[in-house]
């Protein structure tokens, strides 16, 4: 508070002090004053602005009262600056005191910003739930990067310390791998849009660095198409392995790329959850009964009395139609509109390496929390063994599909019968006519070369003549005539 009410010249006397730049406009110089304040306020500095402080106030009409300098400072200011390090000359913020803590600290410092007066009422950035990740804490709530300069890089700082409460949290969860905990910091980033809740949106030239060390951010995915730029997986970026778990301050600074667009940051502690976890859950609450899915069967099939055609069956697949193998745990999106599942362990499965959260059957949303696993088709599974196919009936039955395989033991080599009957005896057999003057059929094995030449038909009829035995049949070589394929 000290710090906001100094003006141009009081503000470049103290930057001037600590040997930092003096130029630039006012906002400039309260952002570097303010960024003193947090990171580098030693006894020395803090004197320092006590005495600008009183300095100003002194020159003031006598008329006016004299304020003493504690009167003037907020409980906030008080609790910043209540407490130091023995035998060191950095400040350490108490977190101790009730009336502040870091994410409010960090919301008003933020790029110099001061926070909003309390009948301002401003809607906040909201961000999409994540399947993946369970939120525990919000250690900041969204706030926007604001720009400091003209300048195309950015950066923009902030602390704040964990609770003996949520260290504990981290320590004592499992490890996703070695590593890696369950229970994490995680960096949200998206667009400033107040309208809905946003996705994860990382803005160009990002770089997170938490005390000094730099996080590694996704990167981007190849792409195979001409002309088509390379996407990135904008995800929550893991900050844990980085920070202090103790009440040590820890220092996160965004650098980022300044291109027009507005950009929210926020800190959340999380609880990260994997592909196994979330199929059990689904297990647990989002079955479908399976008189409530024949009912939608039946509902589907009902006939529409403005439609001229009527549906008797409708068919659907046992293989998923994401990885051509039976399906195991059979579900789909209660938006979706169509009756076909998916195998529910391969889709989280998917959606935990890369997510996108799609229908594969009709490419449309399917996230987590509109899934549900399709009670009847799980009961049709274990019931049907020897089926890749059913069929849907308008009285909710169902019936499997085998005709296609019965069919597959005809003959593999085509057959054509010729016969008088399709051509009203205009075509004779090389045997003369049968019986009441009907020509008798032929059968023409197409497997063999039908463009042999008039040489070989003459000895293949040599050859036929001198063996013993009933004579066989010839091949009819007529050009003309219609046939028939059994």
């Amino acid at each position: 508070n000290m710090v906001m009410s100094f003006r141009v010249s009081d503000l470049q006397m103290l930057l001037g002090f600590v040997g930092r730049s003096k130029s630039g406009l006012k906002h400039e110089l309260v952002t570097r004053a303010l960024q003193l304040v947090q990171f580098d306020c030693s006894p020395e500095v803090f004197k320092k602005i006590k005495e600008l402080y009183e300095t100003r106030y002194a020159k003031k009409s006598s008329e006016v009262t004299q304020p003493q300098p504690q009167q003037h400072r907020s409980p906030e200011a008080l609790s910043i600056h209540s407490s130091y390090d023995r035998g060191s000359t950095v400040a350490r913020t108490s977190i101790s005191t009730t009336n502040i803590d870091y994410p409010a600290l960090y919301g008003k410092y933020l790029n110099g910003l001061g926070r909003l007066p309390p009948k301002v009422a401003k809607p906040e950035v909201r961000l999409v739930k994540l399947p993946f990740y369970t939120t525990l804490d919000e250690l900041l709530k969204p706030t926007e990067l604001v720009p400091q300069s003209n300048e195309k890089l950015q950066e923009s700082p902030c602390i704040f310390a964990l609770t003996p409460r949520q260290v504990e949290l981290i320590r004592n969860s499992k490890e996703l791998q070695p590593g890696v905990k369950s229970v994490q910091v995680v960096l949200r980033i998206c667009y400033t849009d107040t309208s809905s809740p946003q996705e994860d949106q990382y803005p160009p030239n990002i770089a997170v660095k938490v005390n000094h060390n730099y996080c590694s951010v996704p990167g981007y995915y190849p792409s195979n198409k001409p002309g088509v730029e390379p996407k990135r997986p904008c995800r929550p970026i893991n900050l844990t392995h980085f920070m202090y778990l103790s009440a040590a301050t820890n220092r996160i600074t965004v650098t980022w790329g300044n291109y027009g667009k507005s950009y929210s940051v926020g800190l959340y502690l999380v609880r990260q959850m994997t592909s196994a976890e979330l199929l059990q859950r689904l297990k647990t609450i989002g079955v479908k009964h399976p008189e409530l899915c024949k009912a939608l069967v039946k509902e589907k099939l009902r006939l529409d009395p403005d439609s001229e055609i009527a549906t008797t069956g409708v068919r659907v697949s046992l293989i998923c139609p994401l990885v051509k193998m039976r399906l195991s745990v059979p579900c789909r999106a209660e938006t979706c509109a169509h009756l076909q599942c998916f195998d529910a362990v391969f889709y989280l499965q998917m959606n935990e390496k890369k997510p996108t959260w799609m229908c594969p059957v009709c490419d449309k949303p399917a996230p987590y929390d509109q899934l549900i696993i399709d009670g009847l088709l799980s009961k049709i599974l274990t019931e049907c063994e020897d089926a890749d196919e059913i069929e849907y009936l308008v009285d909710g039955s169902w019936c499997p599909i085998r005709a296609e395989k019965e069919r597959s033991c005809s003959p593999q080599c085509p057959i054509l019968v010729l016969g008088s009957s399709d051509v009203n005896g205009l075509l004779p057999t090389p045997n003369g006519n049968g019986e009441n003057g009907k020509a008798t059929a032929d059968v023409v094995d197409l497997t063999l070369d039908s463009s042999s030449s008039e040489e070989e038909e003459e000895e293949d009829e040599e050859e036929d003549d001198d063996d013993e035995g009933p004579q066989p049949k010839r091949r009819c070589s007529y050009e003309k005539g219609l046939v028939s394929a059994c």
